[in-house]
């Protein structure tokens, strides 16, 4: 798809300056969006709290050995976990899209891509945090807790852009536990077998999740005229077009069949799927988000 050429990159120094920078009015501005959204929705119903037991599920991979019903396990030959209504129920894994595609804008009175994905990031966390739900970054290491604190922390991981599973493009292969939520946004605009895998292996542990693809206004609509070289971001072949508004059907298509086949894959999995654009308000995506999430939606993982 289209975007442009990225600036050269300031030295290591300037590069933390930047971060220490950047990070207070990033978690200024996620947090003006939340409270916004926040006095529009009532708080989220809470299945369970506390040690309230929900069910025995199977032992997974990066499951604390502390958390085994021995006794339960003991009746077969399978390893079984005590989960509790309240983690069941309240985990949410949130990823964001922090690839070299992402750092583009079509106007410089526009975010990047990248900048209205983090805002949306911490946003999501501080509205459930709020709500004492658990939150962690998906691929940055992070187990998934409550406190106020933790939005700092996924702030700092989020503005330092260094978890390899965000710069590939597509979310990381990661353990989740059974009946977790997953928020993954981006501009998925990789190849679909590989949006299809990636969303497959987190589906392959029933999670409910919401895909939000984060596009300029730009890549929407393909508004230019006349004779216009496209620079890629990701290793792209540069792409030199005599007449843009000649091939604007064609690629409106292509766009069209790429968010027709990334919404099948996500109701494939169980998941929802929405559009985001970033000439349009952040408070609005972040509804439709908090909203996805909802327990009569994320709780039975269907499609909107």
């Amino acid at each position: 798809m289209i975007q442009g050429q990225p600036g050269v990159a300031g030295t290591a120094a300037r590069r933390a300056e930047q971060l220490a920078a950047r990070l207070p009015p990033l978690l200024v501005a996620a947090e003006r969006v939340a409270a916004t959204v926040a006095q529009g929705v009532h708080g989220r119903r809470r299945v369970g709290q506390g040690d309230s037991f929900w069910q025995f599920r199977q032992f997974l991979p990066g499951d604390p050995v502390h958390r085994i019903d021995w006794r339960q396990s003991a009746k077969g030959d399978r390893t079984f976990v005590r989960e509790t209504e309240w983690e069941a129920a309240q985990s949410v894994w949130l990823w964001r899209d922090a690839s070299a595609g992402m750092r583009w804008r079509s106007d410089r009175r526009l975010p990047e891509k990248a900048e209205r994905a983090e805002l949306l990031v911490l946003a999501l966390a501080s509205l459930l945090l709020r709500g004492g739900e658990r939150v962690a970054l998906l691929g940055a290491g992070m187990r998934p807790v409550s406190g106020r604190a933790m939005i700092e922390l996924m702030a700092e991981a989020v503005a330092r852009r260094g978890d390899p599973g965000a710069l590939a493009g597509l979310p990381p292969a990661e353990n989740l536990p059974a009946h977790a939520r997953v928020v993954l946004i981006g501009d998925f605009l990789s190849p679909l077998p590989d949006v299809q895998q990636a969303v497959a292996r987190l589906a392959q542990v029933p999670v409910a999740g919401h895909m939000l693809q984060v596009l300029d206004p730009a890549e929407a609509a393909l508004p230019f005229r006349g004779r216009i070289r496209f620079e890629g971001l990701r290793r792209e072949a540069a792409a030199l077009i005599g007449k843009v508004e000649g091939v604007r059907g064609d690629y409106q298509a292509r766009l069209a069949a790429q968010q027709e086949g990334l919404r099948a894959i996500a109701a494939a999995a169980g998941w929802t799927f929405g559009v985001h654009i970033t000439d349009h308000p952040p408070e609005t995506a972040l509804m439709g988000l908090y909203l996805a999430l909802a327990p009569d939606r994320a709780g039975r993982g269907r499609a909107a």
